[in-house]
Protein backbone atom coordinates (compact mmCIF):
# COMPACT_ATOMS: atom_id res chain seq x y z
CA UNK A 1 0.00 0.00 0.00
CA UNK A 2 1.58 3.44 -1.08
CA UNK A 3 1.20 6.08 0.79
CA UNK A 4 0.62 9.72 0.05
CA UNK A 5 2.65 12.74 1.38
CA UNK A 6 0.90 14.91 3.73
CA UNK A 7 2.95 17.79 2.61
CA UNK A 8 1.79 19.55 -0.91
CA UNK A 9 4.62 19.33 -3.82
CA UNK A 10 4.53 23.06 -3.74
CA UNK A 11 5.68 23.30 -0.46
CA UNK A 12 7.70 20.20 -0.53
CA UNK A 13 9.84 21.23 -3.92
CA UNK A 14 11.28 24.61 -2.07
CA UNK A 15 12.45 22.71 0.89
CA UNK A 16 14.03 19.80 -1.36
CA UNK A 17 16.45 23.40 -3.18
CA UNK A 18 17.38 24.86 0.20
CA UNK A 19 18.55 21.29 1.57
CA UNK A 20 20.46 20.70 -2.22
CA UNK A 21 21.94 24.05 -2.28
CA UNK A 22 23.17 23.87 1.42
CA UNK A 23 24.99 20.45 0.92
CA UNK A 24 26.49 22.02 -1.99
CA UNK A 25 27.69 25.20 -0.33
CA UNK A 26 28.35 22.94 3.06
CA UNK A 27 30.72 20.67 1.79
CA UNK A 28 33.85 22.94 0.41
CA UNK A 29 33.57 24.71 3.59
CA UNK A 30 33.97 21.60 5.13
CA UNK A 31 37.01 20.35 3.42
CA UNK A 32 39.26 23.79 3.16
CA UNK A 33 41.66 24.25 5.13
CA UNK A 34 43.05 28.26 6.47
CA UNK A 35 46.92 29.12 6.05
CA UNK A 36 47.11 28.34 9.61
CA UNK A 37 46.36 24.64 9.13
CA UNK A 38 48.22 24.28 6.49
CA UNK A 39 50.93 25.19 8.49
CA UNK A 40 50.65 24.11 11.50
CA UNK A 41 50.36 20.36 9.56
CA UNK A 42 53.42 21.53 7.82
CA UNK A 43 55.32 21.71 11.57
CA UNK A 44 53.89 18.86 12.86
CA UNK A 45 55.07 16.50 9.90
CA UNK A 46 58.77 17.61 10.66
CA UNK A 47 58.47 16.74 14.48
CA UNK A 48 56.61 19.81 15.87
CA UNK A 49 57.78 22.65 17.06
CA UNK A 50 59.80 22.10 20.25
CA UNK A 51 61.96 19.82 17.93
CA UNK A 52 62.40 21.82 15.25
CA UNK A 53 63.16 25.09 17.51
CA UNK A 54 66.21 22.60 19.11
CA UNK A 55 67.79 23.36 16.35
CA UNK A 56 70.66 25.52 16.76
CA UNK A 57 73.37 24.02 13.85
CA UNK A 58 73.29 22.49 10.65
CA UNK A 59 75.99 21.48 8.27
CA UNK A 60 75.44 19.88 4.81
CA UNK A 61 77.43 18.67 2.16
CA UNK A 62 76.22 17.89 -1.49
CA UNK A 63 77.02 16.74 -4.90
CA UNK A 64 75.78 17.33 -8.13
CA UNK A 65 76.51 17.12 -11.40
CA UNK A 66 75.11 19.83 -14.41
CA UNK A 67 74.61 19.18 -17.63
CA UNK A 68 77.72 19.30 -19.35
CA UNK A 69 79.54 17.07 -16.99
CA UNK A 70 81.04 19.48 -14.46
CA UNK A 71 80.68 18.11 -10.91
CA UNK A 72 79.64 21.09 -8.16
CA UNK A 73 80.24 20.30 -4.42
CA UNK A 74 78.60 22.05 -2.20
CA UNK A 75 79.35 23.03 1.60
CA UNK A 76 76.28 24.81 3.91
CA UNK A 77 76.95 26.06 7.60
CA UNK A 78 74.53 27.44 9.82
CA UNK A 79 73.61 28.38 13.05
CA UNK A 80 71.08 30.16 14.40
CA UNK A 81 70.59 33.91 14.12
CA UNK A 82 74.21 33.94 13.55
CA UNK A 83 75.49 32.53 10.47
CA UNK A 84 74.69 31.29 7.16
CA UNK A 85 77.76 30.32 4.92
CA UNK A 86 77.30 28.55 1.60
CA UNK A 87 81.02 27.44 -0.11
CA UNK A 88 80.48 25.87 -3.96
CA UNK A 89 83.47 23.84 -5.94
CA UNK A 90 83.11 23.30 -9.48
CA UNK A 91 85.57 23.01 -12.39
CA UNK A 92 86.43 27.14 -12.77
CA UNK A 93 86.92 27.65 -9.26
CA UNK A 94 84.93 28.87 -6.00
CA UNK A 95 81.64 30.24 -5.00
CA UNK A 96 81.99 31.75 -1.23
CA UNK A 97 78.88 33.27 0.44
CA UNK A 98 78.75 34.60 3.75
CA UNK A 99 76.22 36.54 5.42
CA UNK A 100 75.73 37.64 9.23
CA UNK A 101 73.23 39.32 11.00
CA UNK A 102 74.98 42.50 10.29
CA UNK A 103 77.35 42.20 6.95
CA UNK A 104 77.73 39.62 4.07
CA UNK A 105 80.33 38.97 1.55
CA UNK A 106 80.71 36.96 -1.63
CA UNK A 107 83.54 36.07 -3.89
CA UNK A 108 83.23 34.29 -7.18
CA UNK A 109 86.15 33.61 -9.77
CA UNK A 110 85.59 35.76 -12.57
CA UNK A 111 85.74 39.04 -10.05
CA UNK A 112 88.95 39.83 -9.46
CA UNK A 113 90.42 36.48 -8.89
CA UNK A 114 88.02 35.49 -6.48
CA UNK A 115 88.35 38.32 -4.24
CA UNK A 116 85.20 39.03 -1.63
CA UNK A 117 82.73 42.11 -2.19
CA UNK A 118 80.51 43.45 0.09
CA UNK A 119 76.92 42.10 -0.12
CA UNK A 120 73.64 44.93 -0.81
CA UNK A 121 71.41 45.56 2.16
CA UNK A 122 68.95 43.99 -0.47
CA UNK A 123 70.93 40.64 -0.53
CA UNK A 124 71.59 40.49 3.11
CA UNK A 125 68.18 40.94 4.06
CA UNK A 126 67.38 38.16 1.55
CA UNK A 127 69.45 35.73 3.26
CA UNK A 128 68.19 36.75 6.71
CA UNK A 129 65.97 33.60 6.91
CA UNK A 130 68.97 31.42 6.05
CA UNK A 131 70.16 31.78 9.63
CA UNK A 132 66.82 30.37 10.71
CA UNK A 133 67.79 26.62 11.44
CA UNK A 134 64.15 26.00 12.56
CA UNK A 135 62.57 27.50 9.32
CA UNK A 136 60.58 31.00 8.93
CA UNK A 137 57.09 28.95 8.84
CA UNK A 138 58.10 27.43 12.20
CA UNK A 139 56.15 30.45 15.05
CA UNK A 140 55.82 32.77 12.15
CA UNK A 141 54.47 35.28 13.94
CA UNK A 142 56.38 35.79 16.92
CA UNK A 143 59.10 36.58 13.90
CA UNK A 144 57.06 39.03 12.01
CA UNK A 145 56.45 37.43 9.60
CA UNK A 146 52.91 37.10 8.44
CA UNK A 147 51.16 34.04 6.26
CA UNK A 148 47.95 33.65 3.43
CA UNK A 149 46.94 30.81 1.84
CA UNK A 150 47.22 31.99 -2.04
CA UNK A 151 44.99 28.41 -3.34
CA UNK A 152 46.72 25.32 -4.59
CA UNK A 153 49.15 24.29 -7.19
CA UNK A 154 50.69 21.06 -8.82
CA UNK A 155 54.35 20.10 -7.91
CA UNK A 156 55.76 17.15 -9.80
CA UNK A 157 52.66 16.00 -9.89
CA UNK A 158 51.37 16.22 -6.40
CA UNK A 159 48.38 18.45 -5.12
CA UNK A 160 49.98 21.33 -3.30
CA UNK A 161 48.58 23.83 -0.83
CA UNK A 162 50.67 27.50 -1.56
CA UNK A 163 51.60 29.26 1.48
CA UNK A 164 53.16 32.88 1.03
CA UNK A 165 55.15 33.95 4.32
CA UNK A 166 56.05 37.93 3.85
CA UNK A 167 59.02 38.63 6.53
CA UNK A 168 58.89 41.76 8.74
CA UNK A 169 62.23 43.09 5.96
CA UNK A 170 59.21 43.07 3.59
CA UNK A 171 60.83 39.91 1.35
CA UNK A 172 58.28 37.09 0.67
CA UNK A 173 58.90 33.45 0.42
CA UNK A 174 56.41 31.24 -1.55
CA UNK A 175 55.70 27.65 -0.55
CA UNK A 176 54.25 24.79 -2.17
CA UNK A 177 52.69 22.38 1.10
CA UNK A 178 52.47 18.73 -0.32
CA UNK A 179 48.43 18.21 0.60
CA UNK A 180 48.97 14.67 1.65
CA UNK A 181 52.70 14.29 3.59
CA UNK A 182 52.75 18.66 4.57
CA UNK A 183 56.25 18.70 3.74
CA UNK A 184 57.63 21.52 1.23
CA UNK A 185 57.97 20.41 -2.72
CA UNK A 186 59.00 23.88 -3.58
CA UNK A 187 59.80 27.45 -2.36
CA UNK A 188 59.63 30.37 -4.50
CA UNK A 189 61.77 33.34 -3.29
CA UNK A 190 62.60 36.99 -5.00
CA UNK A 191 66.46 38.09 -4.98
CA UNK A 192 69.13 37.61 -3.22
CA UNK A 193 68.84 34.26 -3.41
CA UNK A 194 71.98 32.53 -3.58
CA UNK A 195 69.96 28.97 -4.23
CA UNK A 196 68.47 26.50 -2.51
CA UNK A 197 68.09 27.60 1.68
CA UNK A 198 64.90 24.92 1.81
CA UNK A 199 63.47 24.89 5.00
CA UNK A 200 66.27 24.54 7.18
CA UNK A 201 69.43 22.72 5.58
CA UNK A 202 70.44 24.67 1.97
CA UNK A 203 71.96 22.78 -1.04
CA UNK A 204 72.12 25.68 -3.86
CA UNK A 205 74.70 25.07 -6.67
CA UNK A 206 74.94 28.84 -8.16
CA UNK A 207 75.85 32.13 -7.51
CA UNK A 208 73.05 34.72 -6.75
CA UNK A 209 70.14 35.73 -8.82
CA UNK A 210 69.65 39.85 -9.60
CA UNK A 211 68.24 41.06 -6.35
CA UNK A 212 64.68 41.53 -7.71
CA UNK A 213 65.00 38.05 -9.74
CA UNK A 214 62.35 35.15 -8.87
CA UNK A 215 63.26 31.78 -8.31
CA UNK A 216 62.33 28.68 -7.24
CA UNK A 217 64.03 25.54 -5.21
CA UNK A 218 62.50 21.71 -5.46
CA UNK A 219 62.92 19.23 -2.77
CA UNK A 220 62.40 15.59 -2.44
CA UNK A 221 63.52 12.53 -0.89
CA UNK A 222 62.98 13.89 2.61
CA UNK A 223 64.37 11.60 5.20
CA UNK A 224 64.89 11.00 9.15
CA UNK A 225 68.42 11.89 10.41
CA UNK A 226 69.78 9.52 13.42
CA UNK A 227 68.68 12.03 15.75
CA UNK A 228 65.22 12.61 14.51
CA UNK A 229 65.54 15.54 12.51
CA UNK A 230 64.15 15.36 8.93
CA UNK A 231 65.14 16.85 5.63
CA UNK A 232 64.78 17.24 2.28
CA UNK A 233 68.21 15.20 0.65
CA UNK A 234 67.46 15.95 -2.98
CA UNK A 235 67.20 19.65 -3.78
CA UNK A 236 66.98 20.79 -7.47
CA UNK A 237 67.50 24.69 -8.29
CA UNK A 238 64.71 25.94 -10.86
CA UNK A 239 65.72 26.10 -14.80
CA UNK A 240 69.73 24.64 -13.26
CA UNK A 241 68.36 21.04 -13.85
CA UNK A 242 71.15 19.27 -11.63
CA UNK A 243 69.58 17.83 -8.50
CA UNK A 244 71.62 18.34 -5.02
CA UNK A 245 72.28 14.95 -3.90
CA UNK A 246 72.92 15.71 0.36
CA UNK A 247 76.27 13.25 1.11
CA UNK A 248 76.29 14.04 4.15
CA UNK A 249 74.20 16.28 7.32
CA UNK A 250 74.78 17.51 10.76
CA UNK A 251 72.77 19.01 13.23
CA UNK A 252 73.80 20.90 16.44
CA UNK A 253 77.54 19.38 16.03
CA UNK A 254 80.22 22.06 16.68
CA UNK A 255 80.50 24.56 14.48
CA UNK A 256 83.70 27.06 14.00
CA UNK A 257 81.59 29.96 14.17
CA UNK A 258 84.64 32.86 14.29
CA UNK A 259 86.34 31.86 11.20
CA UNK A 260 83.77 31.01 8.94
CA UNK A 261 81.82 34.63 9.46
CA UNK A 262 85.09 36.48 8.03
CA UNK A 263 85.96 36.55 4.30
CA UNK A 264 89.46 34.72 3.52
CA UNK A 265 91.06 37.15 1.06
Amino acid sequence: MRLKSSIPFSIMLPILLVTVIVSLVAAPVASAQTADEVVAKYVAALGGKEKLQSIHSVYQEGTSVMQNGTEINTKIWKVQDKLYRQDISFGMGNVVIIATPKQGWASNPGNNGGAFTAMSDEQLKALQSQMDCAGPLVDYAAKGNKIELLGKDTVNGSTCYKIKLTQASGNYITYSIDEKTSYVLRETRKGGGFGGGGRRAGGGNGAAPAPDAEFHVDYSDYQKTPDGYIFPFVITIGGRGARNNVEKLEVNKPVDEAALSKPTK
